[in-house]
């Protein structure tokens, strides 16, 4: 798309990749695909509900076709809805229905019979269109019907899918340029939960064990797992043990083992090993909010300044500076002295957010930091590594975690956009100094504050230091600053945390679900000036909203009462950003609220978190009204009966994969057994090597033999699991599965 201001977006191209491509892709796809032109009569969406029969007659046969109703069409239209009618046609004959205006989800219950001649080879052409009083209709999609197979049937009811009209020839358009894409479709059946347990509990025991346990299953799967996947198991695991409370002693088993095989101290988790993937996984699991407390303000002031910052004299830009005509052109000096005042003011804030920040902190990520540094000080405990446990903690804190979150914000959800090349500088160059602050020749007193001062030192004759160091003078004025950072590590480190109430989001609110609600009044579209700015926040136990992020009272909508959440409607409110929450209140009577977001991007994240949160709820709604009830009928499908059942169906099962999403145990512990499974060749190999050994007993041949040794447990798991993923194909009572279908982009 190209982005307008003042009118709507132009369309550029489109790029089109069809699930059997991506099926053909495991790994996903990666690479360059051109663009292609948007043509108006293949984009188009929504089902159309027809029942088709093949009635006798006094002559011949008749075919007749009955137009009941359609959903989610495309709103063609710039009061964003359409004025649908639907076109049959038949052996060279055309019937149309009537036009309903301005409406996605049109009643028609309209009916036309068709003369049926035996053997005839024609084909049922379902059209819906876009009525226009001015220009030509514009086509909604079609439905195309084997007439010999509908005789055959006789009769046929359901939702048919609109299809593109792909009859017309693509006309070359030239290079519209190129998109470079990663895709991939994972389609994964999940089994229910009692089957995986043996897995679960085979991989608990293990952690629970350490490095005092019989097994090596940890290890093992450490060895087995590519460079390419590690990020993904190590995450998967990751969520695996923090769902079972088990993620400090997880990453405490991992820590030991990467402890053990680190000879030298300058060597220590600087490879990318299954203990350093699972800590940069823990840390965006367990202190995204945190981050996002410490990093947010500093890093939406350095969007907003877009203050010039250049430390390197040879990229250094001279502008001219003063005003009414006394223009002079600005020394490199001032330059570069403007831009180190500059760093230092956004150093200085980050530092003084992060001192005030301990107790911030979550209790289980200061309680793996302390585990961390309290194996580190066992491993290398001589003197001349007396500040080994600090770096190993910043190195984590700081190169692996802040400092990557203030060079792309973007990827930390921190900014809706990526930053633009003068505050992709900026960003760059305060995580640069931030950086500095790990390394090994630093003296103690700095290395003690660790993440909450960084001093900029460099080997003697190294480039950077001659023009990287003007940040220098920033740390003698906040030695103050630095002193309350010895309390950071320590604080960081600690087993306590005190409360805190997540950040909160700034929408807008409104009620529905009983007549004469108000702004529900009238029959002119509801504006965005028909809402409240409140603050809402989302627990594991309610929704809940106040006028203020810091209020006392506010109120709560029980996640247990949650029936549906699902857009609206862009032209109910006069917005496409507006939402649904369909619930019950503590007397069973439904209630709905709806909910004006900032941009699509928010829209679609609180749909798929309130969708999550809610997913096992009883009572679930099937369909749902995507308008409002205003005046005498709804505003979507136009029916009169308040209580009539929705017009469009809901999906409670489409969602994001979002960094703040809820654990989900049982697609953990799947996505655990499917990566074991591509490797299970390689463990029974290992399996072998080990029953060889001179100091092994028996080979075990059967479960019962397999008690003592944990990969031996481990095959017969993944054997148990296979056969039960036979058996929920084979569709077996006992097992009934749901269907996981992610699309990563």
């Amino acid at each position: 798309m190209d982005e307008d201001a003042l009118s709507r977006d132009d369309v550029i191209g489109k790029v089109c990749l069809t699930r059997d491509t991506l099926a053909t892709h495991p790994k996903g796809f990666s690479g360059w695909a051109r663009l292609m032109e948007v043509d108006p009569d293949e984009e188009v969406q929504g089902e159309i509900h027809l029942r088709l029969e093949v009635v006798p007659g006094t002559r011949a046969c008749r075919l007749r076709c009955s137009v009941l109703e359609a959903r989610d069409l495309a709103p063609k239209d710039r009061n964003g809805a359409s004025d649908p009618f639907v076109r049959v046609r038949y052996n060279g004959r055309m019937q149309e229905t009537s036009i309903v205006k301005k409406s996605c989800y049109p009643r028609w219950n309209e009916t036309f019979e068709f003369e049926l001649e035996e053997g005839a080879a024609e084909a049922l052409c379902v059209e819906a269109w876009d009525w226009d009083l001015v220009s030509r209709n514009d086509f909604l999609g079609k439905v195309v019907f084997n007439v010999q197979r509908l005789w055959a049937a006789q009769q046929e009811e359901g939702w048919f899918r609109l299809q593109p009209d792909q009859s017309k020839r693509r006309r070359e358009e030239g290079n519209l340029g190129s998109l470079q894409l990663e895709v991939r479709l994972r389609d994964e059946t999940v089994l229910p939960s009692g089957c995986y347990q043996p897995l679960v509990q085979l991989l608990c025991r293990e952690v629970k064990l350490g490095t005092q346990g019989p097994g090596q299953l940890i290890p093992l799967i450490e060895e087995t797992t590519s460079t390419e996947c590690r990020q993904d198991v190590a995450t998967t695991l990751l969520k695996l043990f923090l769902g079972q409370g088990l993620a400090k002693d997880f990453l405490d088993l991992l820590f030991q083992l990467e402890l053990g095989r680190t000879n030298e101290a300058n060597t220590l988790f600087r490879s990318n090993s299954l203990a350093s993937k699972s800590m940069e996984s823990f840390l965006k699991v367990a202190g995204m909010r945190y981050l996002h407390g410490v990093l947010g303000p500093i890093i939406d002031k350095v969007f907003e300044e877009k203050k010039y910052v250049e430390l390197d004299p040879s990229k250094v830009e001279v502008k001219d500076v003063g005003c009414s005509g006394l223009h002079r052109p600005q020394t490199e000096a001032e330059v570069l002295e403007q831009s180190a005042q500059t760093l230092r003011s956004h150093l200085g804030a980050l530092l003084s957010a992060l001192t005030r920040s301990v107790r911030a902190c979550p209790a289980v990520v200061r309680a793996t930091f302390r585990q961390l540094f309290r194996r580190v000080r066992e491993r290398f405990p001589s003197a001349q590594d007396e500040n080994l446990p600090f770096i190993a903690v910043t190195s984590f804190l700081c190169l692996r975690f802040i400092s990557p979150a203030i060079m792309a914000p973007k990827l930390f959800h921190l900014r809706e956009r990526h930053a633009d090349a003068r505050t992709s500088r900026t960003l760059l160059l305060l995580a640069k100094v931030r950086d500095c602050g790990r390394r090994r020749e630093m003296p103690r007193w700095v290395l003690n504050k660790g993440p909450y001062l960084d001093c900029v030192v460099f080997p003697t004759g190294s480039r950077k230091a001659s023009w990287l160091a003007t940040g220098g003078p920033e740390r003698g004025q906040h030695g103050h600053a630095g002193f309350q950072g010895q309390g950071g590590v320590d604080g960081t480190t600690a087993t306590h945390s005190a409360p805190g109430r997540g950040p909160a989001k700034g929408l807008h609110h409104q009620t529905g679900g009983h007549p004469g609600e108000r702004g529900i009044k009238g029959k002119g579209p509801l504006m965005s000036s028909s809402f409240k700015k409140l603050y809402f926040s989302l627990t594991t136990e309610a929704l809940s909203f106040a006028k203020t992020p810091s209020s006392k009272k506010s109120t709560l909508i029980k996640l247990a009462n949650i029936r549906a959440a699902e857009k609206v409607e862009e032209k109910s409110f006069s917005s496409s950003h507006v939402m649904q929450v369909i619930y019950t209140d503590d007397v069973g009577r439904p209630q709905t609220a709806y909910l004006q977001c900032k941009c699509v991007n928010e829209l679609n994240q609180w749909l798929s978190a309130l969708r999550k949160v809610s997913i096992n709820n009883t009572g679930l709604l099937r369909s749902y009204h995507p308008g409002v009830f205003r005046g005498d009928k709804w505003s979507c499908c136009h029916q009169r009966d308040k209580t009539d059942l929705g017009c469009d169906k809901t999906r409670s099962r489409v969602t994001l994969q979002e960094w703040n999403d809820p654990l989900d145990h049982d697609l953990e512990a799947q996505l655990i057994y499917r990566h074991l499974l591509g490797v299970e060749a390689t463990l029974r190999e290992k399996h072998q090597q080990l029953r060889a050994g001179p100091k092994t007993g028996a080979v075990p041949t059967g479960p019962g033999e397999a008690l003592g040794d944990p990969l031996a447990q481990l095959l017969q798991v993944l054997q148990d699991l296979r056969e039960a993923h036979r058996a929920s194909l084979a569709g077996s009572p006992r097992s009934e599965p749901s269907r996981l279908l992610e699309l990563q982009t």
